[in-house]
């Protein structure tokens, strides 16, 4: 499923105080708004100011008295709603995401497959609902990450990616390993998006997409214990995930966590630390892009 023609689509942003705060008021939009949100931002406003902005993006009018009543339960400015002129969004994506190298990985859009280089594993993404073009730093520190593993001379055999989105990363570990991997998402959009990519880039008898919030689907319990997990959702996911991650990586297993802001890194290998993990033997286990982080661990064996 993809934005893939002209539509109008209405906006609805506001700032608050604090990151909790802020993500709680995005969690509600998306429950409690009907129509909801197609998309949701939650940004810090990087002028030291400690504000949050918050942001919807609907494909009709959102109920603005609904907006009202959220932003003073969450004591946020008043929504500001626009309308956005009819336009071909994933057009428009398509024309300004250049394709991006992660290693030997390299990641376009069909627009740019007359741009493959020599020498590195394409991987075809293109814009769609589901997140993960391979422009985000989180995916891009994963891919990394994963091939500062594997040249560390680990050879994993059972993989899996929690909260796959497009499976960017599943992709590409079965391309590089030439090996089955399991891919999940809680949301069915992008299990269809990470099926069909998985298909267009020759990978669909490797790459099994399932409908799963973590690890809850049996799948997971009959390919596991894993030798190396991929799971670039966000802090508070992972920090939940934890204890299970424990249960589903094997002895000496490796996992690869982004979706970290740099500040939050501490906290989240703290988390693992106690569950088990310890820093990979690599030369960063814990890489930072720009204001992500991508923590790379072992469970102890």
């Amino acid at each position: 499923m993809e934005w893939n023609r002209a539509m109008t689509t209405w906006t609805a942003l506001t700032t608050l105080e604090g990151e909790e705060a802020a993500e709680a008021l995005g969690a509600a939009m998306e429950e409690r708004l009907d129509p909801p949100p197609v998309g949701l931002g939650v940004f810090e406003i990087e002028d030291g100011s400690g504000r949050w902005e918050v942001g919807g993006y609907f494909t009709e009018r959102p109920d603005e008295a609904a907006l009202a009543l959220l932003a003073a339960a969450f004591g946020a400015s008043p929504f500001a709603v626009s309308e956005l002129p009819d336009q071909d969004w994933v057009a428009k994506v398509r024309r300004e995401l250049a394709p991006v190298r992660a290693g030997r990985f390299f990641i376009h859009g069909s627009h740019d497959a007359d741009r493959v280089p020599e020498g590195v594993i394409p991987i075809l993404v293109d814009a769609a609902m589901a997140f993960g073009t391979g422009h985000h730093g989180t995916t891009r520190g994963c891919l990394l990450a994963f091939e500062a593993l594997i040249g560390a001379g680990v050879a994993p055999r059972r993989l899996a990616d929690v909260g796959c989105g497009t499976a960017v990363l599943a992709i590409a570990a079965a391309r590089a390993l030439d090996r089955p991997v399991l891919a999940g998402d809680i949301d069915p959009v992008a299990v269809e998006t990470a099926a069909a990519n998985a298909a267009r880039n020759g990978v669909a008898d490797k790459v099994r997409v399932v409908e799963a919030a973590g690890f809850d689907h049996p799948a997971f319990a009959d390919a596991g214990p894993f030798d190396l997990v991929f799971a670039n959702i966000l802090k508070g996911p992972l920090l939940a995930l934890a204890p299970d991650m424990a249960r589903h990586v094997a002895p000496d297993g490796h996992v690869i966590l982004s979706g970290i802001l740099v500040e939050q890194a501490e906290e989240v290998e703290a988390t693992y630390e106690a569950a088990g993990f310890v820093p990979a033997a690599v030369s960063e286990p814990r890489l930072s892009l720009g204001e992500w982080t991508t923590l790379t661990l072992r469970r102890a064996g």
